[in-house]
């Protein structure tokens, strides 16, 4: 089947990176055009992607960054890229994909004695297959996990991750229903996971954040399934906010929670070593550009939550779904890619 729109949601162009704005999506379909690698990050802080997409937005930065560095000299044009990444990283602090990236592109400029937008381009291009890949092991071992016929119980958007797991389904000739929460205050799982499913053919249904526990007690859903921005090797999945509250509720009412994610983060030995991102509290004061609070209420927007292992059934890795107690297994075949 054709992938959805939002598997290919951003694209290196000559003419700078293009990258679909969900902030509209799916009401309108509208590409914002960086022609730099700053007007990147300003467009990954500005939200105008979020889960996987700035993984992909920072692959095409750093290939701007070698384009503006182009004619320095060598050491001074590494500096230059150096910094550029290091600006795509602090953009959104909590989800480690961005330093992936940014080391991605970075090895492959180091290893190179040619040019240096090649090499950069080069990188860029490995970085995107490997990610793609490895989401696609992901989805396999993640749908191998839950019975046909299953109700899935989501949260935000889970991006490649969530269409592998469809397709990987499919493939085994299963068959999932979805529950989407809709996961304010950019209502992700509404205006993204939603309509992708949708797009996908799979039997899917919208719920406020406010009903993920009542729907867990009913008995009718089969799994909790999310992506996780990071995984301590402790076994803490960070995630969207929102995720503590429904995987509490999930083993209150026996209900597995299996969280995705490529690889559990060496540089995070615990949950209290993941800095959690603090968005501005007036963003939660408005739904869709529509103010939804008093002139006088103050809002406060932790965009991520951290759920302890007791919580977690499985983390889904490239390598295979592990208990959280285990994930150091993850690293006993050696050290992952990028």
């Amino acid at each position: 089947m054709t992938l959805p729109i939002l598997a290919e949601s951003v694209r290196l162009e000559d003419d700078g990176v293009h990258i679909l704005d969900r902030r509209v999506f799916p009401f309108a379909r509208e590409w914002v055009l960086c022609r730099t690698s700053e007007e990147v990050a300003v467009a990954i802080e500005d939200m105008v992607t979020q889960s996987s997409g700035p993984y992909f937005a920072a692959l095409g930065a750093m290939v701007l960054g070698a384009r503006e560095a182009a004619g320095h000299a060598p050491a001074e044009a590494r500096a230059y890229l150096e910094r550029v990444g290091e600006r795509i990283i602090a953009t959104r602090k909590t989800n480690n994909h961005l330093r992936k990236a940014v080391a991605a592109v970075l090895s492959e400029v180091d290893k190179s004695t040619g040019d240096l937008v090649e090499a950069a381009t080069a990188g860029a291009r490995s970085g995107d297959e490997l990610y793609r890949s490895r989401s696609r092991a992901l989805g396999e071992h993640t749908a191998a996990l839950v019975p046909d016929g299953a109700t899935v119980l989501t949260h935000c958007w889970a991006d490649l991750y969530l269409i592998e797991l469809v397709l990987a389904a499919r493939r085994r000739g299963k068959e999932f229903s979805f529950l989407c929460t809709e996961t304010r205050p950019y209502l992700q799982g509404a205006r993204l996971t939603a309509e992708t499913l949708v797009e996908m053919g799979a039997d899917t249904r919208l719920i406020t954040d406010g009903m993920g526990a009542a729907v867990l007690s009913s008995g009718e859903v089969g799994a909790l399934v999310t992506a996780a921005d990071r995984v301590t090797m402790d076994g803490h999945v960070v995630n969207k906010i929102g995720t503590l509250g429904l995987a509490v509720a999930a083993e209150a009412f026996g209900v597995p929670f299996h969280a995705m994610v490529q690889a559990p983060d060496q540089a995070a030995p615990t949950g209290a070593d993941v800095p959690i991102e603090y968005r501005d509290g007036d963003e939660v004061l408005s739904a869709l550009g529509h103010r939804v609070a008093g002139e006088r209420v103050r809002g406060h927007y932790p965009a991520f939550d951290v759920t302890p292992p007791r919580f977690v059934t499985k983390v889904v890795t490239d390598r295979g779904a592990l208990a959280p107690e285990r994930l150091r297994e993850y690293y006993a075949e050696g050290e992952a890619n990028q």
